[in-house]
């Protein structure tokens, strides 16, 4: 047991280092080719922090652990919602841009009721339903990039400033950093799932905890940079990228490459808690972050305290089932 802990670290090291040289790897290659900043931030780095997602659920669904790759997308967009969004609220409250939000939450929602249909309705995630949250995540990229270019600011002096990295370090950055996101992924779930059978925690639990919380680590160094120089709003923004892209590239590309049934593993008054639990409570932290954010065009300290009250009480059911 201790060794599979130890392990379990050293995966998640790997795979916040890894994710880190990355996403520095493809925004200096995207400087490179003089794209806009605000592209890079909603394209590169978006995709890049939910990198240890990807390959953490699709190793997981290709190595016959359906549940894990089905528990870190939900798990991961609580904690991002919930711990990392809500941190960042509680501390610094603030305005943000409606207009910019709308695409984002628009495209979320799409994705949520996708996987609601894939749960609730068929018991399970075909590789058709793979297909089609792929097709979502190419059609919010494109609308995304979109709104990127309409709202494209002239490149400030500070930018230009900016040491711009060799081709040959991009390169680098680039293989190790998705070398180590590979060997921290596998070393997490292969572990992950040691420490829940030695522990008989239901794979589920571990993924909606544990799991979840480390692959969201490249969010919270986001969102606490963003924080520390002044840009809420660079937070808010990318936690809701990160949280459409956990429903539909993390899950479609696990999907697709190998389907699986919704997981049993775990009940609530004797129904599934996955149907009655988990996804409800996805659902309800994303509406008070977004929906407040979209009426009101400003987050509260309030609604900080109430999303991390909501995650604790959803941390302490998990270890009840």
């Amino acid at each position: 047991m201790i060794k599979a802990v130890l392990l379990f670290v050293v995966g998640l090291v790997c795979l916040i280092k890894g994710g880190d040289w990355f996403v520095d790897g493809a925004s200096g290659l995207a400087r490179k080719f003089d794209l806009p900043e605000l592209l890079i931030g909603a394209t590169v780095v978006s995709i890049g922090t939910t990198l240890p997602e990807v390959m953490v659920s699709t190793m997981s669904a290709l190595s016959g652990h359906g549940e894990i790759a089905y528990g870190n997308a939900i798990g991961s967009v609580i904690c991002n919602t919930a711990l990392i969004a809500a941190l960042t609220i509680a501390v610094k409250p603030g305005p943000v841009d409606r207009r910019s939000l709308r695409v984002p939450v628009l495209f979320f929602y799409i994705a949520a009721a996708i996987y609601c249909v894939a749960a609730y309705v068929m018991g399970k995630f075909t590789r058709p339903m793979g297909f089609i949250m792929l097709g979502v995540f190419v059609a919010y990229m494109i609308f995304n990039v979109r709104a990127m270019k309409e709202a494209k600011e002239p490149v400030t002096e500070e930018e230009h400033s900016e040491e711009e990295l060799p081709i040959s370090k991009i390169m680098i950055l680039l293989i190790v950093g998705a070398v180590l996101i590979a060997i921290g992924a596998n070393l997490l779930v292969d572990n992950g799932t040691l420490i829940a059978e030695g522990l008989g925690v239901p794979e589920s639990v571990i993924a909606l905890t544990f799991v979840a919380l480390g692959t969201s680590l490249p969010e919270l160094v986001t969102a606490i940079t963003s924080l520390v120089k002044g840009h809420g709003s660079l937070s808010l923004g990318n936690i809701i990228g990160a949280n459409v892209f956990n429903l539909v590239l993390v899950s479609g590309v696990s999907v697709t490459l190998a389907p699986f049934a919704v997981p049993q593993s775990a009940k609530l008054w004797g129904v599934n808690a996955s149907l009655i639990f988990e996804i409800p409570v996805m659902l309800l932290v994303m509406s008070i972050l977004s929906l407040y954010a979209l009426w009101k065009g400003r987050l509260s300290r309030m609604q900080g305290i109430i999303l991390l009250a909501i995650y604790v009480v959803f941390c302490a059911v998990q270890f009840t089932l």
